[in-house]
């Protein structure tokens, strides 16, 4: 069975960073992102930053990673830097060997002094000065351009661009329809540790629910919005939609668990899921930052949340949350 294979793209490299300030082993990254763990350590081997002039300044970033590896591919090949091998590989295209025959021949040559791998050998044909050769008229299939061996798509990124918010449908969009929620985690001072509040709020109703957490894992998480969401109706949790933190990885586990779609903002972009970012300012009120979120007893966040789903909204005609998602949930 052939290897698929992908690089890191700079969204994985975003939480790896993040990840690793949070403590996370590189066992639990790797199998969150759903990639290998020797995939991980070697990314973070290999793109960690050294600074010896200011020493504190070390770490893995994940913008600086994604330029060193990005240099580290720009580098020029081995075809290029090897006058003697390049002459060989090339006396054996003209003789009508294809790039796989040359390449297994060299594993197997006990006077080669080097090996080289067919796709090298594809990259140099392809490459500006194999195409002023015309290296690709002694190939045995020719193509005008070389797709790389891997470059397809991964099968199953963390954040697959179908779920992306800009392709939410239109009647989600425009909050005509019922049971479509966004969820977000409020944080708190360092001191308060990992523990935070899941804010959830359905964008018809402006329904909200709370619950708090010791830590920032995703599958905890999700199993939370499964036991709090799952006993409603179908038509009553339809979707939810996300940022692209790594506390909201395991989303597929909604669809497993209870049949629910999920959506994604776009980077950096938090204020697409509005509902959600404008609850969170009113509960800070009365969770601000310095709260000790686990000493805050259970009654306390069950009392919040009455109050905030029995206050009249304007954009509601000045009905009540908990009175429209009654309403939704009963029709």
């Amino acid at each position: 069975m052939s290897r698929t294979f992908s690089h890191l793209s700079f969204e994985e490299r975003k939480m790896i960073s993040r990840m690793l300030d949070q403590k996370f082993s590189q066992s639990e990254i790797a199998r969150r992102l759903g990639r290998d763990r020797a995939t991980i350590s070697r990314e973070i081997k290999r793109n960690y930053w050294h600074d010896r002039g200011f020493p504190d300044a070390d770490g893995y970033w994940a913008l600086t990673a994604n330029d060193m590896a990005r240099d580290r591919r720009r580098r020029v090949g081995k075809l290029n830097r090897r006058e003697d091998l390049r002459i060989a590989v090339i006396g054996k295209l003209e003789a009508g060997w294809s790039p796989e025959q040359i390449a297994g021949r060299l594993k197997i040559e006990p006077k080669a002094k080097v090996r080289v791998c067919h796709e090298t050998i594809y990259r140099y044909v392809y490459s500006p000065e194999g195409q002023r050769r015309q290296l690709a008229r002694l190939l045995p299939e020719r193509r005008r351009k070389r797709r790389p061996r891997y470059a397809r798509k991964p099968q199953n990124p963390v954040f697959p661009k179908a779920r992306s918010i800009k392709y939410r449908p239109k009647i989600i969009n425009d909050r005509e329809e019922f049971g479509h929620w966004e969820a977000d985690l409020m944080i708190f001072e360092r001191a308060q540790g990992n523990a935070n509040v899941a804010t959830v709020v359905e964008r018809t109703s402006r329904f909200t629910v709370l619950f708090k957490n010791n830590d920032r894992q995703s599958i905890p998480i999700m199993e939370q919005l499964i036991n709090m969401l799952g006993p409603l109706p179908r038509h009553a949790r339809q979707s939810l939609t996300f940022d692209r933190g790594f506390e909201f990885v395991s989303w597929r586990r909604l669809k497993q668990g209870m049949g629910t779609d999920a959506w994604f903002c776009d980077p950096s972009a938090p204020w697409q899921k509005g509902s959600v970012e404008n609850m969170n300012r009113r509960i800070r009120r009365y969770l601000p930052r310095e709260t000790a979120v686990l000493s805050v007893p259970e009654e306390s966040i069950r009392s919040l949340i009455d109050q905030l789903n029995n206050t009249p909204r304007k954009c509601l005609g000045f009905h009540t949350p908990a009175e429209v998602f009654r309403r939704e949930v009963n029709k």
